[in-house]
């Protein structure tokens, strides 16, 4: 089965595709409706005007579906996605992201995708600090791209990456217009990131997250099956992740019983599909049937059968 995840490839990687502007609440869904009408609007003179903002805003709105997933880059061009036809078309799941798991899906997708998102993967994958400065977290990041990325991408590019990651995910205190962008964000509201002003640090903990639904877990997991194309995977990879892999339980920042009690929820949830065994001392999660596909376990989110 296919995977939307994009493990990290020197050869891809890039920064600052933004061009600065932070994903806001209503992008998503009227670029992806937008699309869906005129698949050329991007390149479209009528572009600005169908989708109400400036030139480099449209990049930025292009690049935010492409990075979460909803549009797909292919040999024919740009298309929807069937994620992003499930939740943001006119009768999708949730195309005004009013449900919280939507904003986890979103946050999931930025973070799995080490191509266009590389320095959300970064952060949700490798960096483990829980608390850190700016300063900090620029230089890791520019250190990581200098070990793993050839060096080939400006400094200053890579840095300015931080910037928006906090930006996006914690919500400024300070500055009217930072403030008046983090609450349009919408992944501001997971509490992923918070500030401790005074100190001018930042920390991004495990926790139990609540919000996040097991279904979501089990879309994941199965994304993770795929990608890897293996029968089982050990608990600590699925935590932690393998070396510039993907680590399931650092993206969604769960502490570690709180990932194993989502897995065994989901297990409950779903024994036909996964399991956890014991093997040698190591507890792993293990999937019987490989068939099933991603988007099953968020239609049963979305859709219960009543």
């Amino acid at each position: 089965m296919d995977s939307l995840l994009k493990p990290l490839n020197p050869k891809k990687a890039s920064f600052g595709r933004h061009e600065t502007f932070a994903l806001r609440y209503s992008w998503l869904t009227k670029g992806f409706q937008a699309f869906k009408k005129n698949q050329s609007i991007f390149s479209s003179d009528e572009a600005t005007i169908e989708l109400g903002v400036g030139k480099n805003m449209v990049n930025a709105i292009k690049y935010w579906l492409r990075a979460s997933a909803m549009l797909l880059d292919t040999d024919e061009g740009l298309e929807s996605s069937a994620l992003g036809e499930a939740i943001l078309s006119d009768n999708g799941w949730d195309p005004y992201l009013e449900d919280e798991a939507t904003l986890w899906l979103i946050h999931w997708q930025l973070a799995t995708n080490a191509e266009l998102a590389t320095a959300w993967y970064w952060f949700f994958n490798c960096y483990h600090k829980a608390e850190f400065t700016t300063d900090d977290a620029m230089e890791t990041l520019a250190e990581f791209v200098r070990n793993n990325l050839n060096g080939k991408h400006s400094e200053r590019t890579v840095k300015q990456e931080v910037a928006m990651i906090l930006r996006m995910y914690c919500p400024s205190k300070g500055n009217a217009k930072l403030i008046e962008e983090s609450l349009d964000s919408p992944l501001a509201s997971l509490k992923l990131v918070t500030a401790v002003e005074d100190l001018h640090i930042y920390r991004s903990y495990g926790n139990l997250q609540s919000s996040l639904p097991i279904e979501l877990v089990g879309y994941a997991a199965n994304e993770i099956f795929n990608q890897r194309q293996t029968e089982y995977l050990p608990i600590a990879d699925l935590m932690y992740g393998p070396k510039n892999g993907i680590a399931l339980g650092s993206i969604f920042r769960l502490t570690e019983s709180a990932l194993l009690a989502k897995l065994e929820n989901l297990v409950k949830a779903y024994p036909d599909i996964f399991q956890i065994n014991e093997t040698a001392g190591v507890n792993q999660l293990y999937r019987q049937d490989n068939t099933t596909e991603s988007l099953t376990f968020l239609r049963s989110y979305y859709q219960p059968t009543r």
